[in-house]
């Protein structure tokens, strides 16, 4: 079995990007590309303050921690929660330093509205995975809080979608061994990515120069 050093886990961020696109997840998290657009600067300026860690308060039996970074070692992978709420409840567990028992519940803050292809509870459900592990307890739920319509959206973290992260972790971390980008597959998404100039996936459509020098070999040769 291959050990990972802490280094080399998988950023849960890059779930979105996988779930999108896998040469994009390639070419973020394995060739380190990176470019700005609209709509990723909206997204920062709507995570900063959720990521602000002089905004973690506490509200009588509420805990609000932010910017919680969180961790699995049986998946290889880490990130940064936006929001961790804790409940006091008696069937919650202990935390270090605090009265009571409280149960956890992640939120993700996201610009714009949920996304059809379900990159954000896969992202979420990681979170409340890695928080599981390192607090040894159950989460059943967690909460996408989206910038546009500027509501909560509950989130049931059932098996199946469970099943979805690891699976999609594990693949994610077998082209990362491989140093594998996959090639471009056009789509409807292309034109809203920041990547799509250095992506280029119209190039995908253009024959190979292999192609087009067989072709014209073929011609010759039937005009002899």
């Amino acid at each position: 079995m291959t050990i990972r050093q802490e280094e080399d886990y998988l950023a849960l961020s890059g779930l979105q990007h996988f779930a999108f696109c896998r040469r994009q997840w390639a070419l973020i998290h394995i060739e380190r590309q990176w470019a700005e657009n609209l709509r990723t600067v909206e997204g920062h300026l709507l995570h900063q303050r959720a990521h602000d860690e002089k905004l973690s308060e506490r509200r009588g039996d509420l805990l609000i921690a932010r910017s919680l970074r969180v961790i699995s070692h049986r998946l290889c992978a880490q990130g940064v929660c936006d929001v961790v709420e804790f409940r006091r409840d008696p069937a919650g567990v202990p935390l270090a330093g605090i009265d009571g028992t409280w149960l956890p519940c992640p939120v993700e803050y996201k610009k714009g509205r949920p996304n059809a292809y379900g990159a954000d509870e896969l992202q979420l459900c990681a979170q409340a995975i890695c928080l599981e592990e390192m607090l040894l307890c159950k989460i059943p739920e967690g909460s996408l809080f989206y910038g546009e319509p500027r509501r909560r959206t509950r989130v049931a973290l059932d098996m199946a979608l469970r099943g979805r992260v690891e699976s999609m972790l594990a693949e994610m971390q077998a082209l990362y061994e491989r140093g594998h980008t996959p090639k471009a597959t056009p789509s409807k998404g292309c034109s809203a990515c920041s990547l799509k100039e250095i992506c280029l996936p119209k190039l995908i459509k253009t024959p190979a120069a292999s192609t087009y020098l067989q072709a014209h070999l073929s011609d010759a040769e039937e005009s002899i």
